[in-house]
């Protein structure tokens, strides 16, 4: 057997470096796409890695003949090279088809990255592109319609004027207001996300839109519903939190500009990166700034609120735009199932608080509204989605810098 037969003879999948799926289905593509003259030796190839993959011993070793596993693998993802402006966007559609760097070293490459490079400097291209400088490349920030920027400020510009409407009426004047100011903000807060850098071209399930608007009537009502529940209530109906509302429909704007600062600086990171590895450590401080940045300014905005209405500003408000952000991020992404279970882990505790409250008033199970009247009582009721939606909003984040920090993530299409 000479050396290039022993080198290139498949071996057992448990053998390190053994093939594994993918691998196999590779080369066996590549017998599809081999010249004409070596359909001989293509189905010794295939039968050799059809054996190996079934732990049985070929009789005979397989030998490479006129096999070009990379122009198979080019083959396999045509339009992805033909449209790539850099290996590492082909980098990242390997990634994302589950090329691994264990198959990139079935192709006599280190990782992905290099066999990225080999597949994108074998593609024709234009003069123009050739004569380009290494590093560099066309692609920007995908486009957004125009006035996002404006459109942001529309659910706080709503929410201001019905919260001043709802301030100068009275009686039955009042809940006209409220209502229709809260049609207002919703409608504001639709063209908002739509026409914006938080928009999702993937379906949202009713799931995740009956679970944020229940964690948006929570945060205006739930507070004063635990609190008066607590003591003994309710008596009468308890005022919504109009601080709470007027804040965060006010910080749907530094959202949306945090989210449009996070889009940008990615992409254009995974036009300067070399490698998977060198974008992924780029672009995790970057998403946790974004973040920061935010909680700043929602911050910022609930104490103003807060401070304008007389009343200290709403840990649990804050809790959960921290939550929207996170879920409507990684939505606006195409990663739809962390949102979905998340929110509804979070309206679930929130309501099963509430419930816990009202059942320990049943005779003998003053044990179920212990333990929240004990946090309520020592914290307050905004303890309770602090708690929810805190815990929520950090399995979102833990999640987001796993998912959002690969190239795949930021392909065509993304925000």
């Amino acid at each position: 057997m000479s050396k290039e037969q022993q080198v290139d003879a498949p071996r057992a999948p448990g053998s390190p470096g053994g093939w594994d799926e993918r691998s196999e289905e590779l080369v066996a593509d590549a017998a599809l796409v081999r010249e004409p003259t070596a359909w001989r030796s293509a189905g010794a190839d295939v039968v050799a890695a059809a054996g190996s993959a079934s732990g049985a011993v070929p009789a005979k070793p397989a030998r490479r003949g006129a096999v070009d596993p990379v122009k198979a693998l080019m083959h396999r993802h045509r339009e992805l090279c033909e449209r790539a402006v850099d290996p590492l966007e082909i980098a990242a559609g390997l990634e994302a088809h589950g090329v691994t760097d264990r198959t990139a070293a079935r192709f006599r490459h280190r990782d992905v990255f290099a066999l990225a490079e080999e597949m994108y400097a074998r593609v024709p291209r234009d003069e123009e592109e050739r004569d380009a400088p290494t590093g560099t490349s066309s692609r920007g920030a995908p486009e957004v319609p125009a006035g996002w920027a404006l459109f942001a400020l529309l659910p706080g510009v709503a929410c201001a004027l019905a919260a001043v409407g709802i301030e100068l009426s009275e009686g039955h004047a009042r809940y006209a207001v409220g209502i229709g100011g809260a049609l207002a903000v919703a409608v504001a807060l639709r063209l908002a996300l739509r026409r914006g850098p938080l928009r999702c071209a993937h379906h949202v399930v009713p799931a995740t839109r009956a679970w944020v608007c229940f964690l948006i009537a929570y945060a205006l009502f739930g507070d004063g519903l635990m609190r008066a529940a607590v003591s003994g209530g309710p008596d009468g109906p308890w005022a919504p939190s109009t601080a709470a509302a007027l804040g965060l429909s006010l910080a749907v704007a530094p959202a949306v500009w945090c989210v449009r600062l996070f889009a940008v600086g990615a992409r254009r990171r995974l036009a300067l990166s070399r490698g998977l590895a060198e974008f992924t450590s780029a672009v995790r401080p970057l998403l946790l700034g974004s973040v920061a940045l935010y909680l700043c300014a929602l911050g910022v905005l609930l104490v103003g609120a807060g401070a304008a209405y007389g009343v200290p500003a709403s840990a649990g408000a804050g809790a959960l735009g921290a939550l929207l952000l996170l879920a409507r991020l990684l939505s606006s992404y195409g990663f739809m199932r962390a949102p979905l279970l998340m929110l509804g882990a979070a309206g679930a505790v929130e309501a099963a608080s509430l419930a816990s409250v009202f059942a320990g008033r049943l005779p003998g199970c003053a044990w179920l509204a212990a333990p929240v009247e004990g946090v309520v009582r020592a914290w307050g009721p905004g303890a309770v989605p602090v708690v929810a939606c805190g815990a929520a909003a950090g399995v979102l984040l833990l999640h987001s810098l796993r998912v959002l920090s690969r190239a795949s993530a930021h392909g065509d299409g993304a925000p």
